[in-house]
């Protein structure tokens, strides 16, 4: 008993193994009952009682007028009156119809109306169905018998949707596809609907990484899989976290010994060693000055929003130009992105800078593309090495040939421009142009 009530619980999960099992059987239910339905209605259009064909009021006035006329004119007067729609046809015996066989032909059920009409009332009347006839060209009869014991027999086909059996079967097999596609459209919509708000929420977090948990909905296999995915957004924040506040600790507990010993070098009595000295506190007072603006870098706790990027990389080029600054800038008007406009504006700040202080004749473009944006800064200068091209992107380092570290800073921007953009889901890369120069390419998903 113990072992049932887990299996039953298990069975009545919400599993995506059970919605595509419902969805198939839903499927043919549907399929079955569309076509169930047709036949139906097919049945009763192209198949209706005989009372209701108009079979029975045309016959009975061409009853008396083939009852009027002589035995010889009578085959003539049957084709006359016989049309497309109605067939007459006078025998003097029975034999001659070709009647198909059945157990009882005489017209009983609803023979009170035609048997009114054909006076004397008291005539045998013969009917047949359609389904009656062997094969498919099953028609409506009704045999009359005259005064005379000769017989008059009308015909009318049945109306089989006026189709042809091809067509009416394309019609079955369409409706058994709306049918079925219906029913998995309704079902996949249920499966891709959870599956949809876990893809978002792993982009979400790829672009901001304090977004909020993923709300576990949907069957049981996809909702385990976003409360791993909840898990591990969860710890990965935590070691950010961590880090960030161990390594802007280290760095704040920097400054005490580097204030010691900048005091301790006033009492130096060689002029040239305390430059020196003050020079390497100074460096490493810099570096550490960067170092805490990179860890507490405001832009990091930027909230992520639609903005316009062509507009803040025009408001850069204009606040340039107001340092008469020259900066060429191409690209479309307006360019609506969803991102952290304070970050992203502190890497092509970073970009516009490094252009700026190692080439000359800086040009920004931006392009869109169908599922990425990319924003390239050129130069005109020394480029970089082929070989320190990544290199340039570790923390602290810097090129002591191509470029004048003098002018530079202390090894952090492009670090930190890089860490931007891949929290963006995007990519910073440099490349040399020809005839030489820098491109530094931002490549942004959208």
């Amino acid at each position: 008993m113990k072992l049932i009530r887990p299996l039953w619980r298990y069975r009545l999960r919400d599993t995506v193994a059970r919605w595509i099992a419902l969805t198939i059987i839903m499927a043919m239910l549907t399929a079955l009952a569309f076509n169930a339905l047709f036949v139906q209605l097919a049945g009763v259009w192209a198949y209706p009682p005989l009372a209701e064909t108009g079979l029975l009021e045309k016959s009975s006035a061409i009853v008396h007028m083939i009852e009027a006329s002589e035995p010889a004119q009578r085959p003539r007067l049957a084709a006359a009156v016989s049309s497309e729609r109605l067939g007459v046809t006078w025998q003097q015996e029975r034999q001659g119809l070709y009647l198909p066989p059945v157990d009882d032909p005489e017209y009983g059920t609803g023979s009170e109306a035609i048997r009114a009409l054909l006076q004397p009332p008291m005539r045998h009347i013969e009917a047949y169905q359609p389904s009656d006839w062997p094969g498919p060209d099953g028609r409506y009869a009704l045999l009359v018998q005259l005064t005379d014991q000769s017989w008059l027999m009308f015909s009318s086909a049945s109306r089989s949707w006026g189709l042809e059996e091809g067509t009416r079967n394309l019609i079955v097999i369409v409706l058994v596809l709306i049918s079925t596609g219906l029913v998995a459209l309704i079902a996949t919509r249920r499966l891709a609907k959870p599956l949809q708000q876990f893809a978002q929420g792993a982009r979400r977090f790829a672009v901001d990484f304090r977004a909020p948990p993923i709300e576990p909905v949907g069957p049981h296999e996809i909702r385990q899989a976003i409360l791993a995915f909840n898990a591990m957004q969860a710890q990965l924040q935590h070691f950010i976290k961590d880090r960030t506040q161990m390594l802007a600790a280290i760095s704040h507990d920097l400054r005490t010994p580097l204030t010691r010993m900048r005091l301790r070098g006033e009492f130096i009595e060689d002029e040239d060693q305390q430059q020196r000295l003050f020079r390497d506190v100074d460096e490493m007072q810099a570096m550490i000055n960067s170092a805490l603006e990179f860890f507490r870098d405001d832009a990091r706790l930027e909230q992520a929003t639609q903005f316009d990027l062509a507009e803040l990389l025009q408001t850069l080029v204009d606040d340039y130009r107001d340092q008469s600054i020259p900066i060429v800038f191409s690209g479309p008007p307006r360019l609506v992105y969803c991102g952290r406009p304070l970050g992203l504006k502190r890497v092509m700040t970073n970009l516009l800078d490094n252009a700026l202080k190692y080439g000359a004749e800086p040009v920004i473009l931006l392009e869109q593309g169908p599922d990425q944006l990319r924003v390239r800064v050129l130069d005109r200068g020394p480029g970089i090495p082929s070989q320190a091209l990544e290199q340039v992107f570790t923390p602290f380092f810097r090129l002591e040939s191509s470029r004048n570290k003098s002018t530079g800073g202390v090894g952090l921007g492009l670090s930190s421009a890089r860490a931007i953009v891949r929290e963006h889901g995007g990519e910073l890369r440099l490349f040399n142009r020809a005839g030489g120069g820098l491109e530094a390419r931002v490549e942004l998903p959208l």
